[in-house]
């Protein structure tokens, strides 16, 4: 173990990822308005630098890490993104694992940090690349965040993004939360911090579907779709990987499916608003409108927009940019 109290001069950013802002968004007239955490504007671009902060820190002022040392993650994207930035201000090596297929942005992001990207057979999904972390772990004494499965991960939500929202929403008061599912952090972490707090809160997952393969491949998702993702168009958002979701208790859990196309059309039509985000916004937002239907008017439904569009330029998100 590593002997180590204080965090380098460089982990300043680190420690100021939050607060990020929360906006009352209307798409349009008749629609209700959702209140949205504009998680997109975190340093790395996603609500993933929550976690690697959270996660990263308390392993270096726990002498799990040091200058040196490495750290490796099995992720789609945006986690690992954010730890090759807070690795980078931490002064340790990361290695990210990802499945083939995942867009060039997001590996391009992660070796300008300064990390390694190893790719795994997509034939594997994502539990060929934890098999991969795991032999880093054996081998090279990598410490491993494990974000499916880290209890830190819903922790670093409860602690900071639902402590924030509480402060900044009229009557500090939530009725829904809307999540997507990859890690399951942010759904879990937010529903406990606002249960916590005193909220009657209903949690609703948002699943993306897809309605036919020859939709799919009209819409130009198949070929860009992450092995490791239960949505070929929505990058992250999984299935059955979450230990973090199994072993929560999530009181009146709603799942509501939105088709993929909507949640691409939704995502699209929040970037027209002057909303630079990617496709798991574009879900959130549209299961949080249809959760508005089964809940009162005056209830309030928060969602969180999850990261920025610049990682999906090359994806079907962008596909017919120009129209």
């Amino acid at each position: 173990m590593i002997h180590q109290a204080e965090l380098p001069i460089l982990s300043g950013l680190v420690e100021s990822v939050a607060p990020t802002p929360l906006q009352a968004v209307q798409l349009d007239p008749g629609q209700p308005s959702i209140w949205c955490k504009l998680e997109y504007l975190n340093p790395s671009g996603s609500t993933k630098d929550r976690i690697a902060a959270y996660i990263l820190s308390k392993a270096w002022r726990e002498g799990v890490i040091g200058p040196g040392s490495l750290v490796s993650e099995a992720s789609s994207g945006s986690t690992s993104i954010a730890m090759a930035m807070v690795s980078a201000q931490l002064g340790v090596r990361f290695v990210a694992v990802m499945p083939e297929g995942v867009s060039n942005e997001r590996v391009q992001m992660i070796r300008a940090y300064g990390g390694t990207v190893k790719l795994c057979p997509a034939e594997t999904g994502m539990a060929g690349c934890i098999a991969m972390t795991e032999q880093l772990a054996r081998t090279e004494g990598a410490f491993l965040p494990r974000q499916f499965e880290n209890p830190d991960n819903a922790e670093a939500h409860r602690r900071g993004t639902a402590n924030e929202i509480l402060a900044e929403i009229p009557g500090r008061t939530v009725n829904a939360v809307v999540s997507g599912v990859g890690t399951g952090g942010t759904l879990v972490g937010l529903y406990n911090g606002f249960h916590d707090s005193g909220c009657n809160i209903t949690p609703v997952m948002a699943r993306p579907v897809c309605v036919s393969e020859a939709a799919c491949y009209a819409n130009g998702c198949f070929q860009q779709a992450d092995c490791c993702s239960f949505s070929t168009c929505v990058p992250g958002v999984m299935d059955n990987q979450s230990g973090i979701l199994r072993s929560a208790e999530l009181n009146g859990l709603i799942t509501i499916e939105i088709e993929e196309e909507q949640a691409l059309a939704t995502t699209r039509a929040l970037i027209m608003k002057g909303f630079a985000v990617g496709p798991s916004s574009g879900l959130n937002f549209a299961a949080a409108l249809e959760a508005a239907k089964q809940l009162e008017p005056t209830q309030k439904i928060v969602t969180v927009f999850p990261d920025r569009m610049e990682r999906y330029f090359s994806t079907a998100l962008f596909r017919d940019a120009s129209r």
